[in-house]
């Protein structure tokens, strides 16, 4: 049985501005979230592409082609009784960051993680965030003090960045590429592959699979989506 999705009611979507912020309006409605609450951006850019979302969807809404508007509503719907629990969420990752694991049993790959990964853990040290690296995927304590610098940088953020950077650091399981994305300090795109060494080495070794490859290019598509709204919240 297919599932029920709401029909296309509207011939336009346009953005409007106001003293709170932008709103996206179809045949001039204003927009609200699944739980009604206004639906209001604090940029314009970020409210353009949320409104050429709502005018490219075809016969019926597809949420899975909207990440725009999906990520808005979740930060305006449920972020603000859930923020703790997410800040702590997206904080945990500098516990066990994906750049401090070694390839202990593949000293080439082991290398290059070194040379790549090195720079941006140096990075993080000057943010007051110094973490250690271990070999193989034996879990290494961080410094207490260094993760609560990095959760001071998650929590000092609103709800909708917030919200993107959960989605930077989940996709590429390393708070410290999230965070330098965030900062304007690394590139998403470079972001992504420096995420992806550990998968592309082995690849370049047995071979790749087509199937986890077309799964890999969904995700690097959402991360590179979510750098891009980041970038519009001006």
């Amino acid at each position: 049985m297919s599932q029920w999705a709401p029909r296309r009611f509207w011939r336009d979507a346009s953005v409007s501005p106001g003293s709170d912020g932008f709103a996206v309006l179809l045949d001039g409605r204003p927009l609200r979230t699944p739980a009604k609450a206004p639906f209001l951006v604090p940029s314009r850019a970020l409210a353009e592409a949320v409104a050429e979302e709502w005018r490219q969807v075809g016969e019926a809404v597809d949420p899975r082609l909207m990440p725009a508007t999906r990520l808005v509503n979740v930060a305006l719907d449920r972020l603000p009784a859930a923020r703790d629990a997410v800040v702590a969420e997206v904080a945990g990752f500098g516990a066990s960051d994906l750049l401090c694991y070694r390839a202990a049993s593949q000293p080439e790959l082991a290398l290059r993680q070194e040379a790549e990964w090195g720079p941006w853990l140096a990075w993080a040290a000057s943010l007051g965030a110094p973490l250690l690296v271990a070999e193989g995927l034996m879990p290494v304590d961080q410094p207490p003090a260094s993760l609560r610098a990095l959760a001071a940088r998650v929590a000092a953020r609103d709800d909708l960045a917030l919200a993107l950077l959960h989605e930077l650091v989940a996709l590429s399981g390393s708070l410290v590429l999230g965070l330098a994305v965030a900062e304007g300090r690394l590139g998403a795109p470079e972001a992504w592959r420096l995420s992806r060494l550990d998968e592309d080495f082995q690849a370049e070794e047995w071979g790749r699979d087509e199937e986890a490859e077309a799964a890999a290019e969904g995700r690097r598509r959402a991360f590179l989506g979510a750098a891009r709204l980041l970038g519009m919240l001006g």
